[in-house]
Formats: C-alpha cells, structure tokens, sequence
C-alpha cells in the first residue's frame, strides 16, 4: 500500500515524460521542420539563459505583477459581492443575464472599450483581467453561498443562530470550496488576459510580449522557453491556491 502511494506521487510526472519524448521523437524524425519546432534540450537550454540573466526573467517578473494585482482586485470585488447576491437569490436573479453575458463574452472583446477607457498602459491590461476574473470569481461565490447545505442552515435557525450568524458560520464556510474554484479559474484566466495583452496592446515587457518579439524575429527557441515560461507561471499559481484551499478547506466534502 506504501509502495502505490509513493507511486502515486510520481503520476504527474508521467504525462510530462511523455510530452519531451514525443516533442523529441517529432523533432528527431524530421515530422515538423527543426527550424519551426526545434529540440526540448534547446528550448530548455533557452529558458534557463533567458531565466538566468536574461531578458525572459525579467518579463516573467513583470506577468506575476500584473497577474497578481488583478487578480487581487477581482478577490476584493468579487466575493464581498458574491456573498451580498448569493444571500439574496432575487437581487442575483435579476443581474444573472449580465453577469453571464459578460463572462460569456470574449476579453478580447473587451480590449477596445478599455484602451479607450484607460489609454495604452499597465492600467489597461490589469483592468481588463481584474474584469474577467471578478466575473467567474463573483458567479462561483455567489452559487456556493446559494448552494450552501440547507439541513445545516436549518440546524443553525433551529439552534436559535441570528441571520448574520447563519450568513457568517454556515453560508460563508459552506461557500469556500466554491470560492476556491473560483479564485483558481480566476487567476488562470487573469494570466491569460495579462499575457495575451502584452502580445497586442502596445507593450514593451512581459511574457507575452517575448513570446511575440521572438516569433516576429524568428528565434523560435526563445519564443518557445517564453511559452514554457507562461505555463508553468499558470501551474505554479493554481498550485499555490491548491495548497491554500487543501489547507484552509480540509474539511470539505465530509
């Protein structure tokens, strides 16, 4: 039993053996041109330079800032906001079509209404994010504030709890699980946001911006460690809220 469970431990590593051999499989057989996709031991190669001294290190410090700060300022909005119209059903029925007609709406879209709003600049690429993220943030608390166990809101009326105490120790810590899954889906998409703005929106730092500059100079293997560098930013975030909620929300499902 042991011995599976340390097995288990070794299970993400298997999908990431297996990208590198056929990634390397593909490049040694010549299925894709080697100057378009070239080897992982050069992309990797690329990376720890650009990471290590580099210009790819500094543009990844620049991506967390952004992401970072959005997503702050979606967390502040949004759950005071999703708890406010998860704990009264009716005021969220009737905002619902906007929230989900905005969610549902392409970030993309969005760029031109902000450009015009807050000028070509940082303000524009985090406000966008911050926009998208509060949007799932806001849907997932406010659904698990109306989803919270309703036998355990009745024990705490027939145990003579106030409205605010039912709201604070049984709706709030029934909603956190949903809560999480929110702010994981929220931080994911305020990278993508932030990263597909540097691409497009005039900017001179940022992953998305080195993935941008070395695909129009061609250097593919310095294009490739910036989108390397982007997925791991994005692993490494929902981990960081993975082990938050894991430690903050143990008691979840049982």
């Amino acid at each position: 039993m042991n011995a599976m469970k340390r097995f288990d431990s070794f299970l993400p590593l298997i999908g990431v053996v297996g990208l590198i051999a056929v990634w390397s499989l593909t490049v040694q057989f010549k299925l894709v041109d080697p100057v378009l996709l070239p080897g992982p031991m050069e992309t990797f190669r690329a990376l720890w330079k650009g990471m290590t001294g580099g210009a790819l290190g500094v543009d990844f410090a620049k991506t967390v800032w952004r992401t970072v700060i959005s997503t702050a300022i979606a967390t502040v909005i949004a759950i005071p906001l999703g708890i406010m119209l998860g704990s009264w059903e009716r005021l969220y029925r009737s905002v619902e079509f906007v929230i989900d007609f905005f969610r549902s709406t392409p970030a993309s879209a969005m760029f031109p209404l902000f450009l015009v709003l807050f000028g070509v600049g940082d303000k524009t690429k985090i406000s966008v994010a911050a926009f998208g993220a509060v949007l799932v943030i806001l849907f997932n608390v406010a659904y698990g504030v109306m989803n919270a166990r309703k036998t355990r809101l009745l024990a705490a009326k027939v145990m003579g709890a106030s409205r605010v105490g039912v709201l604070v120790d049984v709706m709030l810590l029934e909603s956190l699980p949903q809560t999480f899954v929110g702010l994981r889906n929220g931080v994911s998409l305020a990278l993508v946001i932030i990263v597909v703005a540097e691409m497009f929106i005039g900017s001179q730092d940022g992953l998305g911006h080195s993935v941008f500059e070395a695909q129009q100079l061609f250097n593919m293997p310095e294009m490739y460690a910036a989108i390397f560098a982007a997925g791991a930013l994005g692993y490494g975030l929902n981990l960081v809220f993975l082990l938050i909620e894991r430690y903050f929300v143990h008691w979840s499902g049982k």
